[in-house]
């Protein structure tokens, strides 16, 4: 591996992080760089977001899979996919990136900061930042509040996707061999590009199929 990143620290003297990963793709690299950096951290999957449970369960044991080849802690949090769509109630219109996302981001990062003051860790973060889809400064914003609720934790708004970041994403993904997830997560994403796709002509997304290779991308 020829890439080579910049020697990483925790903010504010941190010692110890929590990390929040969406999946084994987005989180790759992240992971990567923060061993490469001898940061202590602990993988924490919480994504009630994410629809229908097959595809939940792919993109966990993915990232489980890349958690254990490193030695890596995994904490395997709640599926309460009831609340989520609890919490998603009058907002099944809105567009990627608008309040909805808001919600979603706020409550994975309040569970992930919950677990972080009671056991023991200092800092939080997410993987969510280094995806081009993904609007940078809301998930920092749902962060830092969420932390805001606990003395003495930290969000760390680190820039993924700096230094080349997101290309070694991709590069991971192929090497890895990653399951290729083709929208956001949720049921609304799954529904919107779906829709997208027949209004031009392809087929709709089968999930559990399409998996990164040196060959795409």
């Amino acid at each position: 591996m020829n890439f080579i990143r910049q020697k990483l620290e925790l903010p504010n003297q941190g010692k110890k992080l929590l990390l929040h990963s969406c999946c084994a793709p987005c989180s790759g690299e992240v992971m990567e760089a923060i061993i490469a950096s001898g940061i202590d951290f602990t993988i924490f999957f919480y994504n009630p977001n994410i629809h229908p449970k097959k595809e939940y369960d792919l993109r966990k044991e993915e990232n489980i899979r890349f958690a254990e080849k490193h030695g890596i802690p995994f904490i395997d949090a709640d599926y309460d996919v009831d609340n989520w769509f609890e919490r998603a109630k009058g907002m099944e219109l809105e567009p990627e990136r608008g309040i909805r996302c808001t919600m979603c981001f706020d409550m994975r990062f309040e569970r992930t900061a919950l677990y972080a003051s009671e056991h023991g860790f200092d800092t939080i973060c997410s993987s969510l930042g280094i995806s081009r889809w993904k609007n940078m400064e809301q998930i920092n914003d749902s962060g830092i509040r969420a932390a805001g609720h606990y003395e003495g934790i930290n969000y760390w708004t680190y820039n993924w996707r700096k230094q080349g970041g997101s290309s070694r994403m991709l590069e991971i993904s192929k090497e890895e061999a990653f399951y290729m997830q083709e929208y956001c997560g949720c049921a609304y994403s799954l529904r919107d590009t779906n829709k997208w796709r027949m209004e031009n002509g392809r087929e709709k997304i089968k999930l559990g199929e399409k998996y990164y290779s040196n060959n795409n991308l």
